[in-house]
């Protein structure tokens, strides 16, 4: 597809990297010259400095052209004209990102007016995704697929579980309900068979509907249950977000953010949280606070650092579930041989919500992708595909299929019933089929055959 994003910030960048991956044609577009040479040298993609909410610039970037626009720059009135001024080129699909609170809630209203097909807001998604791990304490990752029917969720095994040492066919709890997707073992993935042996320390991810997945976990000694007491760190706006999410599902939410004027606000804006004014990286603070005794525990502030710092603070003193905001990238390295708990970065989950939304765009032009997740820091992949009647595999029993290695079927909803198959079921017409795999680059139900 092509493509125009204007921004070339964080998030632009982010969302471009994704993209590319993914094989689109990009055209940049940014007022700051330096920012659109940098990404576009670094992705090999075509780059226009300029306004992107103006005609012209538009127009220079080949916006007649194109596909999709994308205009997520710092400021949201900007994002929102360039993407009514692309829709007055003739661009079908737009997307805007908008941060500010007051216009996300009232977006609704003029969506079909600007010609929206998607507004995306990176704080809101990433909220989104903290209150997921935060639902389910004891993973370390938590996915909802098949349109929120089934949960992929990550945990560590621990040493005296039931599951240790036997052949994943051996485990007689699973009986068809949890499907063992993949496990991490040290630098290594596996997409494991039934012959593979789960050892203690190893990570695997589970599929299953969420109320089988705690019933499987508390019988393999995994402590999956839901934070109590949560200890919000920084009072910016994914803290807020988040807040309103925890309350309403009745957990007890605490802030401490070291700004007066903003505590005043989240005070009117969250009567039912408890706002501390102080400097989250104060030590005795931090214990006076309860740190100690909280089960979550969210580092949200504006600086990477001390984020990264106060979370290994807090992991020698609490058994809190820590979550760590880190924004920029270049820190992966590092932040990987830290081996903090749960790391969120707001940039690449907006480019990956992004890139679902495009790879539905291109579902309706004939790709057979319904949506795509990017697993095991990138290393791994579930992808959901259409069963059409075309289809080499419909009809035919999993067991006789000739399947690549390093991929498994695992999970089918046919017509809203989930089944997790084995080797005497088959895929039947319309089926929405999910696949995990090492593979890259497939992207129709055929190419899992080998």
């Amino acid at each position: 597809m092509n493509i125009v994003i204007v921004g070339c910030g964080k998030v632009g960048t982010s969302i471009a990297h994704e993209l590319n991956t993914e094989g689109h044609d990009i055209v940049l577009v940014d007022i700051n010259g330096d920012a659109v040479s940098r990404l576009s040298d670094s992705i090999d993609a075509m780059g226009v400095e300029g306004n992107g909410a103006t005609y012209d610039t538009l127009t220079e970037a080949g916006v007649q052209n194109a596909d999709l626009v994308v205009a997520v720059t710092a400021k949201d009135e900007v994002n929102l004209y360039a993407c009514l001024m692309a829709k007055s080129a003739g661009v079908k699909h737009t997307i805007a990102r908008v941060r500010n609170p007051e216009y996300t809630q009232d977006l609704f209203r003029v969506k079909d007016l600007l010609g929206l097909s998607m507004a995306i807001n990176p704080e809101q998604t990433t909220a989104i995704e903290i209150s997921q791990l935060f639902r389910f304490a004891g993973a370390s990752e938590v996915d909802t697929l098949s349109r929120g029917m089934v949960e992929l969720i990550k945990v560590t095994v621990p040493e005296k579980s039931i599951v240790a040492n036997k052949r994943i066919s051996q485990i007689d709890i699973l009986k068809n309900k949890v499907r063992i997707c993949s496990v991490e073992r040290g630098s290594e993935v596996y997409i494991p068979n039934g012959d593979f042996v789960i050892q203690s320390g190893d990570k695997i991810s589970i599929v299953s509907k969420s109320e089988t997945a705690a019933k499987f976990f508390r019988k393999v000694n995994v402590i999956i249950g839901r934070s109590r007491d949560v200890i919000l760190l920084g009072g910016g706006k994914v803290s807020f977000y988040l807040a309103q999410r925890l309350i309403k599902s009745g957990i007890n939410v605490k802030i401490i953010e070291k700004n007066p004027i903003r505590c005043k606000e989240l005070a009117e804006l969250l009567p039912e949280a408890v706002i501390i004014n102080g400097d989250c990286m104060d030590q005795d603070l931090l214990l006076s606070e309860g740190i100690e005794h909280a089960d979550g525990v969210a580092a949200l502030m504006d600086f990477d650092e001390e984020n990264i710092l106060i979370s290994l603070y807090i992991k020698g003193v609490s058994k809190a579930k820590i979550i760590t905001k880190v924004n920029n990238t270049s820190f992966d390295n590092i932040v990987e041989q830290l081996n903090l708990e749960c790391v969120i970065n707001p940039k690449n989950i907006s480019g990956e919500y992004i890139a679902s939304y495009i790879r539905a765009m291109q579902n309706s032009l004939g790709s057979n992708v319904e949506t795509l997740y990017r697993l095991n820091e990138d290393r791994v992949e579930a992808l959901e595909f259409n069963a059409k009647s075309s289809s080499k595999l419909v009809g035919i029993p999993i067991s006789k299929l000739n399947l690549k290695d390093n991929l498994q079927i695992i999970c089918i909803n046919r017509k809203g019933r989930i089944i997790l198959p084995v080797g005497s079921d088959s895929i039947m017409t319309d089926d929405l089929v999910i696949v995990i795999t090492k593979h890259k680059g497939l992207s129709d139900l055929d190419d899992i055959l080998d």
